[in-house]
């Protein structure tokens, strides 16, 4: 009988200390994942920044790529010059990316207040990956620019990472 109950309390304790190291693990790995994507939130921010001050999303980049390509049709003859202007107004309008970067930046705020929050946010943070990869999608889709395209391509390369590591949090 006093064999049983000096078992019966040794199995106990292995199993509060089991219990007690697999919180604290667990808290560890939380510790790192929350590093992680701390860092994957500064990098997209930092990409969205620099697609921000993109020289060739300014204007006037924009304005002599539109230039040189309707200088191009006008050469080859036969286009109303009053239809071309009011093409490439379109074509300038679908080219602005001032949505898609605000955008970016609305749903990177939206990362960095849950993560202050903490709590289960797994969801919330995968349905906010899950947009900030459409945004950066059409970043990439609107870029007239290779720079920005760059940029683009290596925001949605970070998204994806990011995307990756919300799948492990609750």
């Amino acid at each position: 009988a006093a064999e049983s109950d000096s078992l019966a309390n040794d199995l106990a304790e292995s199993v509060v200390r089991l219990v007690a190291d697999l919180v604290e693990a667990r808290r560890a790995e939380g510790r790192q994942l929350r590093a992680i994507i701390e860092g994957q939130l500064v990098a997209m921010s930092r990409l969205t920044q620099a697609a921000e001050a993109c020289p060739g999303r300014q204007p006037e980049a924009v304005k002599a790529r539109l230039s040189a390509s309707i200088a191009a049709l006008m050469e080859a003859g036969g286009l109303d010059p009053g239809r071309l202007h009011q093409e490439a107004v379109l074509i300038a309008a679908k080219a602005d990316v001032r949505e898609e970067l605000d955008r970016l930046s609305a749903h990177l705020d939206s990362v960095g207040e849950l993560l202050a929050k903490g709590g289960a946010i797994g969801r919330k943070l995968d349905f906010l990956a899950q947009e900030l990869g459409r945004e950066a999608n059409t970043l990439c889709a609107k870029a007239g620019d290779i720079a920005l395209s760059r940029i683009g391509l290596d925001l949605k390369a970070v998204v994806e990472q990011f995307r990756e590591q919300v799948q492990n949090v609750e």
